[in-house]
Parts: C-alpha cells; sequence; structure tokens
C-alpha cells in the first residue's frame, strides 16, 4: 500500500493536463484501501462478508473518494487520513445502492454491469450488507490516522448528516413518495437530489478538506458553494443519461427512471434545457473556487469530468 502511495505522490504536483493519470491513480489507490478495510470473504460470516465484498469493491466511478482526495490538496491533508476519510464515504455509497437496489426501494437487477446484491445472493443478505458497511464506514472514521480527536469527530458528524434523514436517506423518501404520484417542480426537485444524491457528495468534498489544515471561514463557504453545485450537476447529469445511453455503457438499467414515472430534470426541463443547466451549474461551482486557485486544479477538473462524463 505504501508503494502505490509513494508512486501516486509525484502526481500530486503535476499540471490538470495529467487529471487523467491522476484520477486512475487515486482510483487505483481507492479501490485497495476498500479491499484492505474490508472483512476477507474467508473470515466468518462468509457469506455476508464475500457479499460485502462484492457490493463494494470491482467497479464505479469512485467520484466521492476523488473529490476526498482533491479538496485534501486544498488543505495539505496527510494522505494517510484522506485514504481512510475515502473509505468511510465510499462505504456510504456503496451501502445506499445496496438499499437502493432491493425490491422494496428502486428494484433494480443490474448495478455496475452485474447483478444486483440481492440477486446474486438475496434479500435478507443484501439487507445486511448495508447496515454492516454503513457501521464500517464509522468504525473506520473512529480510527482514522493522524488527526487530533476534535477532526475525527467533525469528520464523522459531517457524513452522518448527510447520510440521516436530513440527507441521503431523507432523499430517498422524498424520491420513493413521488414515484407516480405528482410533478415535482424544480425548486422541489432540487431539494431532493440535494439530499439523495448531492448530501454525500458535499460531506465528500469538506471532508477531504477537513482532513488539513482549518480553512477560513469565507473559504470553508466557497468550497460548500462549489460542493452544492457539483452534487446537482451530477444528479443532472445522471437524468441524462438515463434517457441518452445504454444499459451496456450505463452499466444499469437505462431508461429506468423514466418507466418508473420517477421525476427527472429531463422529464420537467426537456433535454436541451436540461443540458443548458448542467453548464449553468459546471461555471457556478468553477466561480466558487477561483478563492483557492491552483489548489483547487483537481476539484475543478473533476468538475468538468462530472459534466462531460458518458457513464
Amino acid at each position: 500500500m505504501e508503494g502505490l502511495a509513494t508512486r501516486i505522490a509525484p502526481m500530486m504536483s503535476m499540471g490538470v493536463q495529467d487529471f487523467q493519470g491522476w484520477m486512475a491513480a487515486a482510483q487505483e489507490e481507492a479501490e485497495a484501501a476498500l479491499a484492505a478495510a474490508l472483512p476477507a470473504a474467508t473470515t466468518l460470516p462468509h457469506r455476508l462478508h464475500s457479499a460485502m465484498r462484492y457490493a463494494a469493491l470491482g467497479g464505479g466511478k469512485r467520484m466521492r473518494p476523488l473529490l476526498v482526495f482533491a479538496a485534501g490538496e486544498i488543505s495539505a491533508a496527510p494522505r494517510a487520513a484522506l485514504r481512510t476519510a475515502a473509505v468511510a464515504v465510499e462505504l456510504v455509497h456503496a451501502y445506499s445502492l445496496t438499499h437502493d437496489d432491493l425490491p422494496a426501494m428502486d428494484d433494480d437487477k443490474l448495478r455496475r454491469g452485474r447483478p444486483t446484491c440481492h440477486i446474486e445472493y438475496d434479500e435478507a443478505t443484501a439487507l445486511l450488507v448495508g447496515d454492516a458497511l454503513q457501521t464500517l464506514a464509522f468504525e473506520c472514521l473512529a480510527n482514522i490516522p493522524g488527526l487530533p480527536p476534535e477532526r475525527a469527530l467533525k469528520l464523522v458528524s459531517l457524513l452522518a448528516r448527510a447520510s440521516g434523514s436530513l440527507g441521503m436517506a431523507g432523499g430517498q423518501a422524498i424520491d420513493l413518495a413521488a414515484v407516480g404520484r405528482k410533478t415535482l417542480d424544480q425548486p422541489e426537485l432540487e431539494l431532493m437530489h440535494a439530499m439523495k444524491t448531492g448530501a454525500l457528495i458535499r460531506a465528500a468534498t469538506r471532508m477531504g478538506a477537513c482532513c488539513g489544515d482549518a480553512l477560513a471561514a469565507e473559504e470553508e463557504a466557497s468550497l460548500d458553494c462549489f460542493a452544492k453545485r457539483i452534487g446537482l450537476l451530477f444528479q443532472v447529469v445522471d437524468d441524462m443519461l438515463d434517457c441518452t445511453a445504454s444499459t451496456a455503457t450505463l452499466g444499469k438499467t437505462a431508461g429506468k427512471d423514466a418507466a418508473a414515472g420517477k421525476p427527472t430534470y429531463v422529464s420537467l426541463m426537456g433535454l436541451a434545457a436540461t443540458r443548458e443547466y448542467a453548464e449553468t451549474l459546471r461555471a457556478s461551482a468553477l466561480a466558487a473556487l477561483k478563492p483557492f486557485g491552483a489548489r483547487a486544479a483537481r476539484l475543478a477538473a473533476l468538475a468538468d469530468f462530472i459534466q462531460q462524463r458518458q457513464f
């Protein structure tokens, strides 16, 4: 693991032109750290631990860990702390996907190009997988290396609030209540997605910065503005991809939101207006990074990547 970190370190000082190389290395680092944090499949209970590894490893863009690493550059955060924070955020994300795919939620059979956890294993195991991934995330933060207790406690607070009824879980509840029953207007849709998708993206960004030197109040506000904008941008692009990309490209069932009568930006605004809105969000996010100068180069590149992603 340390050898991997040594190879990655020189990339931190390179320009944005090497963003693709930086991103690939950071994704590899996150994957290795996740694999190390998860119990081995040979550890009792075998089936649960095998399913946890199935749900968390071997796929995904690792967008939230990337945001943790990139935001850490703003505050000169130590790599070991960033790695642990990135693992914690991704474990919560993996738990949310496992539960969202269940028949009682979105009832999906495909995730990251392979059967969802409850299809590969069973529904009871998938429920336990989500529970166990969530608790492991907070265990990781309780043992984060190199940070004073008060800083570690702030990380716990940021992740807990983003995950609960005022964040991700609450957004999912609003989403489920809206399916096929009402048309949300834009403020209602944005509130839902700011909670369901944006809250964890916002937390990942703030957690990365929190692992390093304290930011001034104005800098914290600017970073939070950036995080809110890209949280919405991610969902806006997701809505466009759901109606324009194939199942093979997405790795999940394409067109499922429309078929289920889910409210989306495309159904509310139309595809052309949604594309324009995505550009507006990206521009606003980049403007919020101006106070950080070159320290925010990776975050700026991630905003571009989120807008331009194809899956």
